[in-house]
C-alpha cells in the first residue's frame, strides 16, 4: 500500500519558538473545560473547550469553504484515508487500496464501519457524494477535476454533461470503490482525507427537506470519531460528542469537544485564564504577555496555521477606477512599497513569517530532494521586497502608461478574522500612501462572508485575503490563477501560465516529477513577475493549550487540527 507523506510544518518563529501548526478555531459549551494552566484531573465527561475563529455556516461538504467548518466535519466523518501524526495518508474508511500499473485506477477496499443511524458505510456513499459535488459545481468541485483528475468530472462540473453516472467512480459492491483518473496523480491518496471527498448516506440525504442537510444534529449523520450534538448554522457555540459506534472508538478518549467562536484576542486570553476554554489563539501584544508570564508561557505553543495572507487585485474594468489595477507596474509598485517584516513584527506578532513567494514556505517538499518548494524566500528579489525606490520607479511608469497621476482604491478585509487583520490593513494603507504619493487606499471592514461574496462576485478593488493549502503540493496555490478558475479572484489571464499548469496536471510533465517541479517554479515566476498577488505573510497561530490537554495533532495542510488521539487529563 502506498502512502503519500506530508512534510511537517517546522521553522523558526522568533522568540515564540519553533513553528508547530494549528487550525482556525474552537469553542465551548455548557459541558465546560479544564481549569487553564492546571494539572488537576478533569471531571468525568468533561469536554475539551476549543476556540473557533469564525462561525461555522455549513456542515455540508458541498457548501463548506473554511477551515473551521472542515475541522468540525472531519470530527464527525472519516474519509477513505486519514492523517497520521506526521500528516501521512493512512487507512481511514478504506482498509487498503490497490493501484493499477499505469497509476490511473485506484481500488479502495472499505472496512466495516457504520453511520450513527446504524446503517453501514458503503462504497455507494462515496459515489453519491462525489457525483453530487460535481453536479453542484461548488467552490471545491475543482478538487475533483483540476486536482484529482477524476475521469468524467470536468464535463459534469462545466455543465457539458448532465449524466452524473459518467463520473468514473463506481461501487462494484458495498465494500469496493473503483476510481479512474485521467492521468496519474501522485498525491491522490492524501486528497482522500480532505472533506470534499467524504461520503454521504444517500438514503438519509434524500429523506431530508431540500437545503436542510448538515444544518442540525437531526439532519447530519456521522461515521467518524465524534457525532454532532448541538449545532445551528452561524451560532457562536456548537458541540460534538464521542461516537461510540466509531470503527476506531478505542482510540478516542475525549468524551466530546465544546466549540466557541471568540472574536478577539483579549476575549480568548480571558476565556483561557478563567478555564472556560482549553485551546485558544492569541495575537499581538497578548503573545508577548504570555511569553513573559511564568505560568502562561508553559501553555504557549506557536504553530504554523498553514495559510498565507496576501493582497488580491481586481483587474477588471468593473473595479479599481475602470481596471487601473490591470496595470502590471501599478501592482508591482504597491507590492514593493510594503514592509512585510514590519507587518509581522509590529502588528501580527504571533510568529508569522514575512513571505515573498506565491507559494508559501514549509508545507510542500520535493519527493526527490526533500527541499521545501519555497525555502528560498529571496528567489524573486528582483520583483518583490520592501524597495521604496523601486516601487517609485514602477509607479512613475504606471502613471505614464495610464495617463493619470492619482489613484483611489478601497481595500476590503474581514473584521471577524482576528484582531490583527484590521491592524495589518491600516498598516498597509499607511505604507502604500507613505511610499506612493498620489495613491489613496480606503479601508472597508466587513465579515469574512461578506468579503468572500464581494470577491466571488468581482465587486472589489483590493482584498486582504488568505488561502490555506488543501493538499501538500504547490498546485494548491498555483492552480488558483488559471484563466477562469473559480478562485482566480483577480481575473488575471496568461496563456503561457495556463500551458505550464496544464503540462503539470495532464500534459508533458505528469510522469516526470522533477520536470514538473521545475515547471511549477516557472509558473510561480510568472505570478511574481506580474504581481498577480502581493504575498504578505505565512500565518502562525499562537496557541494557549491547557496543561491537561494532550495529543491534539496539528497539521499545515487540509485538516489543521485532529482530536482522535487527544486526551484531557
Amino acid at each position: 500500500m502506498k502512502n503519500l507523506n506530508r512534510r511537517s510544518f517546522l521553522g523558526a518563529a522568533g522568540s515564540a519558538a519553533a513553528l508547530f501548526l494549528a487550525a482556525c478555531g474552537g469553542g465551548s459549551s455548557d459541558s465546560g473545560a479544564t481549569d487553564a494552566g492546571t494539572d488537576a484531573a478533569a471531571p468525568a465527561g468533561k469536554y475539551l473547550g476549543v476556540m473557533l475563529g469564525t462561525n461555522v455556516m455549513s456542515l455540508d461538504t458541498d457548501l463548506a469553504t473554511d477551515g473551521d467548518s472542515f475541522e468540525v466535519i472531519a470530527d464527525c466523518i472519516d474519509g477513505l484515508m486519514q492523517m497520521d501524526a506526521d500528516g501521512a495518508a493512512i487507512p481511514g474508511l478504506a482498509e487498503s487500496y490497490d493501484l493499477s500499473e499505469d497509476g490511473c485506477t485506484y481500488t479502495f477496499h472499505l472496512r466495516d464501519a457504520q453511520w450513527t443511524n446504524g446503517t453501514p458505510v458503503t462504497a455507494n456513499d462515496f459515489v453519491f457524494a462525489w457525483r453530487r459535488i460535481c453536479q453542484n459545481a461548488g467552490e471545491y468541485a475543482y478538487m475533483m477535476d483540476e486536482i484529482g483528475n477524476i475521469k468524467g468530472a470536468a464535463a459534469i462540473i462545466a455543465g457539458e454533461q448532465s449524466d452524473t453516472t459518467t463520473l468514473a467512480v463506481n461501487a462494484t459492491d458495498d465494500k469496493t470503490l473503483v476510481v479512474e483518473l485521467e492521468v496519474p496523480v501522485s498525491f491522490f491518496p492524501s486528497l482522500m482525507y480532505f472533506p470534499t471527498f467524504y461520503p454521504i448516506n444517500e438514503e438519509f440525504y434524500n429523506s431530508l427537506e431540500d437545503g436542510t442537510y448538515g444544518t442540525s444534529p437531526d439532519t447530519f449523520l456521522s461515521c467518524g470519531a465524534f457525532q454532532l450534538e448541538d449545532y445551528l448554522p452561524g451560532t457562536a457555540n456548537l458541540s460534538v460528542k464521542k461516537n461510540e459506534g466509531y470503527w476506531d472508538a478505542a482510540r478516542v478518549q475525549l468524551p466530546g469537544i465544546s466549540y466557541q467562536v471568540v472574536g478577539s484576542s483579549d476575549s480568548a486570553l480571558t476565556a483561557f485564564k478563567n478555564g472556560s476554554l482549553d485551546v485558544v489563539m492569541i495575537s499581538g501584544s497578548q503573545v508577548k504577555a504570555a511569553e513573559d508570564d511564568a505560568e502562561l508561557s508553559q501553555n504557549l505553543k506557536v504553530t504554523g496555521a498553514g495559510y498565507m495572507w496576501y493582497l488580491s487585485f481586481s483587474q477588471t474594468e468593473k473595479n479599481a477606477q475602470g481596471g487601473m489595477l490591470a496595470n502590471q507596474n501599478l501592482r508591482l509598485a504597491i507590492s514593493n512599497s510594503l514592509d512585510r517584516e514590519s507587518l509581522v513584527d509590529n502588528y501580527v506578532m504571533d510568529g508569522s513569517l514575512a513571505t515573498y513567494t506565491a507559494v508559501p514556505p514549509q508545507f510542500a517538499a520535493s519527493a526527490t530532494t526533500g527541499e521545501d518548494f519555497s525555502n528560498d524566500q529571496a528567489k524573486f528579489a528582483d520583483f518583490i521586497g520592501y524597495r521604496p525606490e523601486e516601487a517609485q520607479k514602477y509607479f512613475e511608469d504606471a502613471k505614464k502608461e495610464l495617463g493619470v497621476d492619482t489613484f483611489e482604491f478601497t481595500i476590503i478585509y474581514g473584521n471577524n478574522e482576528g484582531d490583527e487583520v484590521a491592524k495589518v490593513a491600516q498598516a498597509i494603507k499607511e505604507q502604500v500612501e507613505g511610499n506612493l504619493a498620489g495613491v489613496t487606499l480606503n479601508l472597508q471592514g466587513m465579515t469574512k462572508a461578506e468579503r468572500l461574496d464581494k470577491m466571488q462576485n468581482d465587486n472589489y478593488d483590493v482584498a486582504l485575503t488568505r488561502w490555506g493549502p488543501d493538499y501538500a503540493d504547490p498546485m494548491t496555490y498555483l492552480g488558483m490563477w488559471i484563466t477562469n478558475n473559480s478562485n482566480n479572484y483577480g481575473f488575471w489571464s496568461n496563456a503561457e501560465y495556463d500551458q505550464l499548469i496544464a503540462d503539470c496536471t495532464t500534459g508533458a510533465y505528469i510522469n516526470d516529477y522533477d520536470a514538473r517541479w521545475a515547471a511549477l517554479y516557472d509558473a510561480e515566476t510568472l505570478v511574481m513577475q506580474e504581481a498577480v498577488i502581493a504575498p504578505l505573510y505565512t500565518k502562525a497561530n499562537a496557541n494557549l493549550i491547557s496543561a491537561g490537554a494532550e495529543g491534539i495533532e496539528f497539521h499545515p495542510v487540509a485538516l489543521n487540527r485532529v482530536y482522535k488521539s487527544a486526551t484531557l487529563a
